[in-house]
């Protein structure tokens, strides 16, 4: 790649196509001096999007499928669990408390693992989630009372988890500038063909082999494959310029950094409902427990099909305008598709089908989160972001069982309660397509969508905002308010 000084808008010095320049702006804001210094020129010129990047996409992918596939399988675990009474001293809420404790638990340590990660690097860290995830398994196989399953599926399994998640969703946006969504989103199909494999296989090995045996076979499988992608994955940590900070408080400065944060509280609340609770919805109205196990596969199917194809997408269309319309898709189907046609199996099995939408936080995030922050800021940013969702994630399926009353309408508070959620997530992040779509025009990139938003600045590194009608206050809010219903590239 050749240097590009000329092009307005970017720092002189980059790369046009360097993938840490992301909103390099936020750079400027923040006081970072460049992302390219000269004891990283020598990978940056190696740097080439896709190549080996493509590895690190794949291994990714093995590793969601077996952190958060696996966790998408307790959903076959909470139906067994409330309907065996073989854990002592448990209850609905107990179990559902777990189910959100292993998501919770994985957001919570994300600090922690980020300056890991920059302490002892990536690979080391992931390395002690692929270990501890292995213990929580085995774990849990010996459980018999409810505080068993608290510390070892909940807790142990939450820290892996965090370690393993954390340690690589920031890896892929790293090696891809043009596919950056596509790449990122066929990484977090993982997850959902993982769900898909390991809800069939669990109930099978449930029904076959008993509980803990599903638990030992689980967490082999587990070791095993996480254990090889370790030898495989990559970053560029030092090519990018990536800040490992756990705490930088100042992206609470930035009005924007709320609405992302917004837009992933009220979208993982839902989706830990949805994907908690709907086997245990259809045993409710009345299929038996292969069936629901199958409306659990269709379900992470969907995303394992769909979040590719939702990158691809984002790539072509624009990120936020994929994001929102997603969230939108997620509350329309909600109200509509699972209220009136879940309690028939095809309605249901349809409604599973779109659960693309229903994890669109999964493949949007890192690459909406750049769009923010940049590019190098995007781990401190996502510290923050994990950290914050550890509320939803905790309580979303304890308020859910909360909210089921019995019968065969007895989720329907969930339902509403739900399609409510998504509705509040569109909200904030349709809010930040407007800001993003605000900016790109006071800095006249409104017409390139792939032209970096970098604001001109004078010799002391300061930003230059541009004068004229779009400069005032009247103008801004207007412009604001205009762009929440246009649809332009973003």
């Amino acid at each position: 790649m050749v240097p590009n000084s000329s092009v307005p808008g970017r720092l002189p010095g980059t790369s046009v196509q360097e993938p840490g320049l992301v909103d390099a702006d936020r750079d400027i804001r923040f006081g970072k001096e460049g992302v390219t210094g000269e004891s990283d020129s020598s990978d940056v010129k190696e740097f080439k999007e896709g190549g080996y990047g493509w590895m690190v996409v794949f291994s990714v992918a093995l590793v969601n499928a077996h952190t958060w596939g696996l966790n998408s399988s307790y959903a076959v675990f909470l139906a067994y669990y409330l309907r065996s009474g073989d854990i002592a001293g448990s209850s609905p809420l107990a179990f559902a408390f777990v189910g959100g404790l292993s998501i919770s638990i994985s957001l919570l340590v994300s600090p922690l693992v980020t300056w890991c990660i920059g302490r002892f690097g990536t690979i080391p860290t992931f390395r002690v989630g692929v270990v501890l995830e292995a213990i929580s398994f085995v774990g849990a196989s010996f459980s018999t009372h409810i505080w068993h399953l608290i510390l070892s599926q909940g807790v142990c399994f939450g820290i892996g988890l965090g370690f393993c998640f954390t340690a690589t969703v920031g890896v892929v946006p790293q090696w891809f500038v043009k596919r950056r969504s596509f790449a990122n989103a066929v990484a977090t199909s993982g997850s959902g063909f993982g769900g898909l494999t390991y809800s069939l296989a669990t109930n099978a090995m449930i029904s076959n082999l008993g509980l803990p045996w599903a638990f030992r076979i689980l967490a082999i499988v587990a070791f095993v494959v996480n254990g090889g992608c370790s030898l495989i994955l990559r970053d560029r940590n030092k090519a990018v310029g990536a800040k490992h900070v756990a705490f930088h408080l100042d992206l609470f400065k930035l009005p924007e950094y709320w609405l992302f944060l917004g837009w992933g509280f009220f979208s993982l609340m839902s989706y830990v409902i949805v994907v908690f609770s709907i086997t245990d919805y259809a045993q409710q109205v009345g299929f038996n427990a292969s069936q629901g196990s199958l409306a659990a596969a269709i379900f992470n199917l969907s995303q394992g099909i769909g979040r590719p194809l939702i990158g691809l997408a984002s790539d072509r269309v624009g990120k936020l305008n994929i994001a929102g319309l997603g969230t939108l898709t997620a509350s329309v189907v909600s109200f509509f598709l699972w209220i009136f046609a879940g309690k028939s199996y095809p309605g249901l099995i349809i409604y599973a089908l779109f659960g693309a939408f229903a994890g669109i936080i999964w493949p949007c995030v890192a690459p909406v989160g750049a769009e923010v922050v940049g590019l190098s800021l995007l781990p401190a940013a996502l510290s923050i972001y994990w950290l914050v969702l550890v509320l939803p994630a905790t309580f979303a399926e304890v308020i859910g069982l909360m909210l089921r009353t019995s019968g065969i309408d007895g989720y329907l508070n969930v339902q509403i309660f739900t399609g409510v959620m998504y509705i509040a997530s569109f909200v904030f992040i349709w809010l930040l397509r407007s800001w993003k779509l605000q900016q790109m025009e006071l800095l006249g990139t409104i017409d390139d969508p792939l032209a970096v938003s970098v604001p001109t600045s004078d010799g002391d590194g300061k930003p230059v905002v541009q004068s004229g009608p779009k400069a005032t206050e009247n103008g801004r809010l207007r412009s604001y308010i205009v762009n929440m219903f246009v649809f332009k590239h973003v």
